[in-house]
């Protein structure tokens, strides 16, 4: 199968992280996968929810959503509609347990981290390029935090990055864009951190079953994939 993009099988898109890329926010970063745009930020707000008052441990939470001028069509905005679709429902609570996975809540104190990711652009893998960028500018938000003295200890525990994988007319792809995962047989999601250790992994039959085995291949696809990315978050962060 030859992809659109000329890529090799194993080939992730062409991969940019633009830092301090608002003004306001802690950490702020334009992750581009592709075509896929998502502009990534974290605040730290004092309080945490009232399940946690008086525990002396912090929280971390997102927010997720698709701007209108982001897809082929108009998407209306959810504020309009009156409700949040079950997709960004599911959506944003990945993100959210995604970085709750790498982060120390005890060592932020009664604090809530904020993360918000606003997609601009849309050709697959909007959830995936809001974790890996996410992280970015969490980790962005952590060090300014650091530098004014709010933290005492450095929380972030791990890297982590997030990719897609997918089995396209018998072919394993790695980082699929919308013209692949829109006729993939089998779409998966996988969250892991640079020690290897896996947080999440979405994987869904589309079109065909799959086998073990298949998904042991498809898991080294998203292994490798997502090694790359956290190299590239490094080098980013010069760490």
């Amino acid at each position: 199968m030859k992809r659109t993009d000329g890529r090799g099988k194993n080939e992730l898109r062409k991969l940019n992280l633009i830092r301090n890329y608002l003004k306001f926010s802690g950490g702020s970063v334009l992750v581009e996968f592709g075509d896929t745009r998502v502009i990534c930020t974290a605040f730290i707000e004092p309080g945490v929810p009232s399940f946690l008052r008086g525990k002396e441990e912090g929280w971390l939470t997102s927010e997720y959503s698709m701007l209108p001028g982001s897809n082929r069509t108009r998407i209306m905005r959810e504020s309009s509609a009156g409700k949040i679709k079950g997709r960004t429902h599911e959506i944003q609570r990945l993100i959210g347990r995604s970085l709750r996975a790498v982060i120390d809540l005890k060592k932020i104190g009664e604090n809530t981290i904020w993360i918000d990711c606003d997609v601009i652009q849309a050709d697959g893998g909007t959830r995936t390029s809001s974790i890996s960028g996410a992280y970015v500018a969490l980790y962005d938000a952590v060090k300014k935090a650091m530098s004014q003295g709010l933290f005492e200890e450095w929380p972030i525990k791990n890297f982590i990055g997030a990719v897609s994988v997918g089995i396209v007319n018998g072919e394993f792809l790695l980082d699929l864009d919308y013209s692949e995962d829109s006729q993939a047989d089998v779409d998966m999601n996988v969250v892991m951190t640079d020690k290897g250790h896996l947080i999440e992994v979405q994987g869904t039959a589309e079109r065909k079953t799959f086998s073990i085995k298949d998904m042991e291949v498809l898991m080294k696809l998203a292994r490798n994939g997502i090694k790359d990315i956290i190299k590239f978050q490094k080098s980013v962060l010069k760490v």
